[in-house]
């Protein structure tokens, strides 16, 4: 230090690397539509919808579930059926190695969540897929629970929901995968033999053997806005077509537009639009 440092010692106090607090992560999110700043608690807050652009960032099963059913009389159906690999399949992992890793990630023992409820004092069964698990893909577990859930449904005399976010099949279990396309079909066939309604709901992405089964069989299919719905990739028909496809192809509003779908509702609104579908398909008074 020479000695003019020393007669004039600076007033400013430089913070060294050590000495500065770490800002906790995840207080900030940026759209990826808009790419607005937004603070995570207000996304929370508005059920996970840009209050900017009303983009519709993708939502965990039970977070869904939570903002659709009642606090009181839940329960959750078929969580005691496990994946088993039947197959002992191996690719790049073992398909156990897998299981093991989508659990710690999710804390999920599968891709689907069933839960029994209600939506304003309406009895309702709801299955809602789970895409961080494994791509939210289409096993064996997840054919299970969902036929658990229209047997629920059918006991209680239920409205039953089924809230899509999948990939499509689960390649580790093979045929046993591609079964589920058919089990799943032939159990929302029994839903129209009692007079039971059924309604989807698909958000981003839908895809593969989920929109070619059960996805589009409900007696009215919702979206969410902007969801991507299709069986194979744009990518993958572009390439097989060799045609360059329409702008927003696969996007809910496209498929609204063709007649594929009833309705694009956004997720705030859901709840009472449920509630005024359900009282209506099954002729009862609708809720205050």
């Amino acid at each position: 230090m020479s000695w003019l440092q020393k007669l004039l010692p600076p007033k400013i106090k430089r913070n060294t690397e050590s000495s500065r607090k770490p800002i906790p992560e995840g207080l900030w999110c940026k759209c990826p539509a808009c790419e607005a700043v937004l603070y995570s608690t207000d996304l929370e807050d508005n059920q996970s919808v840009c209050p900017k652009c009303g983009f519709h960032h993708r939502l965990r099963a039970r977070a869904r579930l939570d903002q659709l059913l009642d606090t009181e009389g839940r329960f959750e159906i078929g969580s005691e059926v496990l994946p088993v690999d039947s197959l002992k399949f191996k690719d790049s992992k073992r398909y156990p190695d897998r299981l093991v890793a989508a659990v710690e990630d999710t804390g999920e023992s599968d891709s689907m969540v069933v839960m029994q409820g209600s939506i304003k004092s309406l009895p309702v069964v709801v299955a809602c897929f789970e895409f961080e698990f494994l791509g939210g893909s289409m096993g064996s577990v997840l054919g299970e629970r969902f036929v658990r859930g229209v047997k629920a449904a059918i006991e209680q005399q239920a409205a039953f929901i089924c809230i899509t976010a999948s990939g499509g099949a689960r390649m580790q279990e093979g045929l046993f995968s591609l079964m589920q396309m058919a089990k799943t079909t032939a159990a929302v066939t029994q839903l129209a033999h009692y007079q039971l309604p059924f309604i989807t709901v698909l958000t981003d992405p839908t895809m593969g053997g989920v929109s070619a089964s059960f996805a589009f069989m409900g007696d009215v299919v919702i979206a969410e806005p902007g969801a991507l719905i299709g069986f194979a990739g744009p990518r993958v028909i572009e390439q097989t077509v060799r045609q360059v496809l329409p702008e927003g192809f696969q996007r809910a509003e496209f498929l609204l537009e063709k007649g594929a779908l009833d309705m694009i509702v956004d997720r705030r609104e859901l709840r009472d639009r449920l509630v005024s579908l359900i009282s209506l398909l099954q002729r009862q008074p609708a809720a205050a």
